[in-house]
């Protein structure tokens, strides 16, 4: 059984509609390898998996819901391996409805950046990573 885990690829954009102006953001663990990536972590008993999206990025972003807008038709499903076991991580997309918000860091977390794509995928060391903020990427360009 692979372990689930789900969390969100939040965005924002310092220009309106520009998409050179697109800035993802990535937490440095503060365990293991010290890695970036999106908020995301395991589904709770009894929670559904975008619930726990968004539980986890409160916990480990310190954004609620309400500082988020869902993008639609936007949802990925990476597998990898973890310790030799399986896992299933989904995302979705969000983008900050205010670009200045604070960013408050759980101690899962040590440090966190807003990145350009460019710089987004140099910090996410991992292909998968690498390719899914890509693909946003185009997502949210094709949308303007």
């Amino acid at each position: 059984m692979a372990v689930r885990a789900c969390g969100l690829i939040i965005y924002r954009r310092l220009q309106s509609k520009v998409t050179d102006g697109i800035e993802y953001l990535l937490l440095q663990t503060s365990y293991g390898t010290h890695h970036w990536t999106p908020p995301k972590g395991h589904v709770d008993p009894g929670e559904d998996d975008l619930q726990t999206a968004f539980r986890e990025t409160q916990e480990e972003a310190g954004l609620e819901a309400s500082q988020l807008t869902l993008i639609e038709g936007y949802k990925k499903e990476l597998h990898y391996p973890v310790h030799g076991k399986p896992k299933t991580v989904i995302y979705w997309l969000a983008e900050m409805k205010d670009c200045n918000a604070e960013i408050r860091l759980s101690e899962e977390h040590q440090a966190f950046q807003w990145l350009k794509l460019e710089d987004a995928c140099k910090f996410a060391e991992y292909e998968d990573m690498q390719a899914t903020l890509k693909e946003v990427h185009q997502f949210l360009c094709s949308k303007e």
